[in-house]
């Protein structure tokens, strides 16, 4: 049985990263890319020579341009479970799929994207924040002097852990609010 891996088959063979972003610039150009990736080198003074030492410099957006690639502009299905671990260049594309024509994208798509995301990740954090005893005991000592164990949820030391107060109760980011 053979073992070895046919790339021969995936779109990212052989193509660099300059050819794979000039392609993807031409056909959907930076506006789109920085709405559909929230990349900031498509957005402030966008352009190939800038995006790519970027990219080769910052490993996650590389994989995120070449996963945009993949199944946006080469309008690929998306991968299995076993493969999503991996990054977009070590990824099997199958013998039987073959790319195909790039996805229609617009800017009212890429805002409506963004607003599914963010309610996403807001409920992630709500759920995160209300079911989850791990995150509540590593805040609880987050910034404390180890032998200041009787501070309970950011409370001084002379206040007791039995207090009434029910701001105090609930844990408090002290970074929520740095802005």
């Amino acid at each position: 049985m053979n073992d070895e891996i046919d790339y021969k088959n995936s779109p990212l063979h052989g193509l660099s990263l300059k050819n794979l972003l000039t392609e993807i610039v031409d056909h959907y150009g930076f506006e789109i890319l920085f709405a559909y990736l929230n990349i900031n080198c498509f957005k402030t003074n966008p352009s190939i020579a800038s995006s790519i030492k970027f990219l080769k410099k910052t490993t996650w957006a590389c994989e995120k341009v070449e996963a945009f690639y993949l199944y946006e502009f080469k309008n690929l299905p998306k991968v299995s479970s076993e493969e999503f671990a991996l990054s977009p260049r070590d990824r099997v594309i199958p013998n039987n799929q073959t790319p195909g024509e790039p996805a229609e994208l617009s800017l009212e798509d890429a805002e409506q994207l963004r607003g599914k995301r963010t309610a996403k990740a807001a409920a992630y954090d709500q759920d995160a924040r209300h079911g989850s005893n791990s995150r509540q005991s590593y805040g609880t000592n987050r910034g404390q002097r180890s032998d200041n164990r009787d501070n309970h949820y950011g409370k001084s030391e002379h206040e007791s852990p039995d207090s009434t107060d029910s701001d105090a109760d609930e844990y408090e980011d002290p970074w929520a609010k740095w802005r």
